[in-house]
C-alpha cells in the first residue's frame, strides 16, 4: 500500500510538471498571438483555465499525499503524544468525509451530468465532463492518501 502511495506521487508530481509546461507554452503562444502577431489566439484562455482547474486540484492531492497543507496545529501542539495522533485521526476524517462529499460525490455527479447533456466548451469544443473529472480523481487521491495515513499511523 505504501509502495503504491510513493508510486502515485511521483506519477502525480511529473504530471503536474507537464501540466505547468503546457500552461506556460499556451500563456506565451497568447502573448505572442496578441502582441506580435497582432490577433490573440482563440483557444488559450479557455485552456489556460482548465489546466488551471487541472494544477489546482491535482496539486492539492499532491499536497496531501506530502502533507503539506497549511494547518493550524496550536492545539496539537500543546497536546500529548496520545492527543496529537488522535486529533491527527480526527482531522484526516473530516478531510475525507468533506472529499467524499464535495468532490467525489458532487464532482462525480457533476461529471456525470456534464456528460448526460453533452455540454462542449465553447472555444475547444471540448465536453466538460472530461475537464471536471479532476474534481472526482483528485478527491479519491486525497482519501486514499489518508487512509494510507490513519493505517500508518
Amino acid at each position: 500500500m505504501i509502495g503504491f502511495k510513493r508510486i502515485l506521487e511521483n506519477i502525480l508530481a511529473h504530471l503536474l510538471v507537464l501540466l505547468m509546461g503546457l500552461m506556460v507554452l499556451n500563456v506565451l503562444w497568447q502573448v505572442f498571438s496578441r502582441y506580435v502577431m497582432g490577433e490573440p489566439s482563440a483557444f488559450t484562455d479557455e485552456l489556460a483555465r482548465f489546466l488551471m482547474i487541472w494544477l489546482g486540484l491535482l496539486g492539492a492531492a499532491y499536497v496531501s499525499a506530502k502533507n503539506g497543507h497549511v494547518a493550524i496545529d496550536v492545539l496539537a501542539k500543546r497536546a500529548n503524544a496520545k492527543n496529537q495522533r488522535l486529533l491527527k485521526r480526527v482531522v484526516s476524517g473530516f478531510i475525507m468525509l468533506f472529499c467524499l462529499a464535495a468532490m467525489v460525490t458532487g464532482g462525480g455527479w457533476l461529471v456525470y451530468t456534464t456528460y448526460e447533456l453533452k455540454q462542449l466548451s465553447p472555444a475547444l469544443g471540448l465536453p466538460l465532463a472530461y475537464v471536471y473529472t479532476v474534481i472526482p480523481l483528485s478527491g479519491l487521491i486525497v482519501v486514499y492518501n489518508k487512509v494510507v495515513e490513519i493505517i500508518k499511523d
